[in-house]
């Protein structure tokens, strides 16, 4: 997102309102004029797309403004957290190109002064032990038209909460027992202020500091503290914690003159998350398509998860112009997911070698080829970029071509191939159907009979011949037999019914399509991740699942451009 970025410091007219806020700090000398941001994930699961909204956004303005970005984990909550998710999340960053440097943290870092500090909100009657069970709590707490009331036991001392605090830190108390609660206002018509549990008794055991708590903060406690010990200039979020900026400045406020540790007086901004039709954003149903084995595992190339997406042959550059286009807003909206595909084909339309690869093949015999002839046709690379050069094709007598390009009865204005039409191969010569070889059982069309002229041939045509459909084909001598997945939309319903969390997800039963595939020579030593224009069929990706023995190949997008239409209409 560093593009038009790069010179907001000394540009006051900003593009977003997020670098309003900035310039106009900067201008007032605010943090001693320096921008420090952070990227603050929970590692309870992989990223996806949306995350990658605010890798961009949080790392992208922390460049433009020569600014700090530290890579901070959420790891208030063990009991969903796993090591798994901490490295998945650092391969993703890195992998999108950013560097958060020696700038790794975790809440965890802050277990110990976090105690501290709400020991200090105790001592200073903002803070109480609550022993109100959690269905108590909800019916105390009101409703948005009707303020809460007051536990009966929000008027503890400080001498008694200190004590039964270090109780629920000792392991005296079992799991929901009790919990500390901030003493705000109960009648506030923001729910979020009325008294909020600050820690709650958990014993599960954390990945980085083992058995050695069963108390462990809320992110809504822990999350600006940290901030403002690292020196958090701008906490940069989603729009669902817009009703939590309160709480967030309350705890500042409350603390910031006591508490020696605070580098700064971070500020809160909200912005719109990322929304895709046909594409589901939430952890716990992402989650559920893993765990119920509706996808194998978390970099599914159908999953939205970065990793996922990486898998499925997207770059970083992509992802990147993707988040650079649909900017930054205020309101929550949908994004067309079709702009994602845009934003790859756009990226590969010049870097990915054009090859040939026949994916439902339909066998044809050039009759009056020469048997045992092959000659090497030679074949640019990429006609976008010349300077990628050309490569070898072998071609013989028998060949495959798809078989949706020919029909026996074709409609009008179908240039491909049909009994008498003459069609071109794609860099060797016109070839003329002859001969519908059918099943006899079936009636299924199993093989084409051609005839070919030699005057014709690619580069060297003397014929003066002119045909329309020109089409794509592999060597049936020489190809490679390849496997390619077919992918589709995970799910086929709007967006709002996708993440409603009370509706069961309805999957696409067509979401992968699996092809025994025959590609040109040219690919026998392709590399995992390696892409490639099919021609006429798509860009496709070598897939880990690749070995000496199986060459497999995800479909990243199709060559269909459904955004420049609709951008036109």
């Amino acid at each position: 997102m560093t593009e038009n970025l790069s010179e907001n410091k000394n540009n006051p007219s900003s593009t977003n309102f997020i670098e309003n806020i900035i310039n106009e700090d900067l201008k007032l000398n605010k943090n001693n004029n320096k921008v420090h941001t952070r990227f603050p994930p929970e590692p309870n699961g992989y990223l996806h797309i949306g995350h990658a909204k605010s890798i961009c956004l949080n790392f992208g303005i922390a460049e433009s403004y020569q600014g700090l970005c530290n890579l901070r984990f959420d790891d208030t909550n063990p009991s969903k957290e796993d090591v798994e998710y901490v490295e998945s999340i650092q391969e993703d960053v890195k992998w999108l190109g950013f560097s958060w440097e020696d700038r790794l943290f975790y809440a965890s870092d802050y277990f110990e002064k976090l105690y501290l500090y709400a020991v200090q909100l105790i001592r200073d009657d903002k803070a109480y032990v609550d022993d109100l069970s959690p269905e108590e709590i909800r019916q105390y707490r009101g409703t948005l038209t009707e303020p809460g009331k007051n536990s009966p036991y929000r008027d503890r001392s400080s001498e008694e909460n200190l004590d039964l605090f270090q109780k629920m830190r000792s392991g005296e108390y079992p799991d929901g027992a009790k919990v500390l609660r901030a003493k705000i206002d109960m009648t506030s018509p923001n729910i979020n202020m009325r008294d909020p549990i600050l820690y709650r008794i958990m014993r599960a055991h954390h990945h980085r500091t083992g058995d050695e708590w069963c108390i462990y903060p809320m992110y809504d406690y822990a999350h600006p503290i940290s901030d403002a010990i690292e020196g958090i200039t701008h906490s940069i979020c989603t729009l669902e914690f817009e009703d939590h900026r309160p709480l967030y400045n309350w705890l500042i406020d409350s603390l910031i003159g006591k508490i020696k540790d605070f580098k700064s007086r971070p500020l809160q901004i909200e912005f719109a998350r990322l929304n895709l039709t046909n594409t589901v954003m939430s952890k716990r149903k992402l989650r559920e398509l893993v765990e119920e084995g509706h996808v194998k595992g978390w970099d599914d190339p159908r999953m939205p998860t970065i990793s996922g997406l990486r898998r499925r042959g997207y770059t970083p550059d992509a992802i990147k112009d993707f988040c650079e286009r649909i900017g930054v807003a205020k309101s929550n909206s949908t994004v067309d997911v079709a702009l994602l595909e845009h934003c790859i084909r756009e990226d590969l339309n010049a870097k990915a070698p054009r090859v040939m690869a026949v994916l439902r093949p339909l066998k044809v015999i050039i009759e009056n080829y020469p048997e045992g002839k092959v000659e090497e046709l030679e074949a640019e690379n990429n006609p976008e970029n010349p300077g990628m050069g050309t490569r070898k094709m072998p071609f013989s007598r028998v060949i495959y071509i798809e078989q949706d390009d020919f029909m026996e009865e074709p409609p009008k204005k179908f240039f491909r191939l049909a009994p008498g039409n003459e069609v071109r191969l794609k860099h060797a010569y016109i070839i003329k159907c002859e001969q519908v070889i059918k099943d006899e059982k079936t009636g299924e069309v199993i093989e084409l009979r051609c005839s070919y002229d030699p005057t014709t041939k690619s580069g060297e045509d003397t014929s003066g011949k002119k045909v329309k459909g020109t089409l794509h084909w592999v060597s049936v001598q020489h190809a490679l037999k390849a496997e390619v997945r077919l992918y589709d939309y995970l799910f086929i319903e709007q967006q709002e019914t996708i993440e409603d969390e009370e509706k069961t997800m309805v999957l696409n039963p067509k979401s992968l399509e699996k092809l025994t595939s025959y590609i040109e020579p040219s690919l026998i030593n392709s590399r995992s991740s390696q892409r490639f224009q099919f021609m006429r069929n798509g860009y496709f990706c070598v897939d880990r699942d690749s070995d000496q023995d199986k060459l497999v190949f995800n479909r990243i997008v199709s060559l269909r451009d459904t955004w420049s239409k609709i951008k036109k209409t």
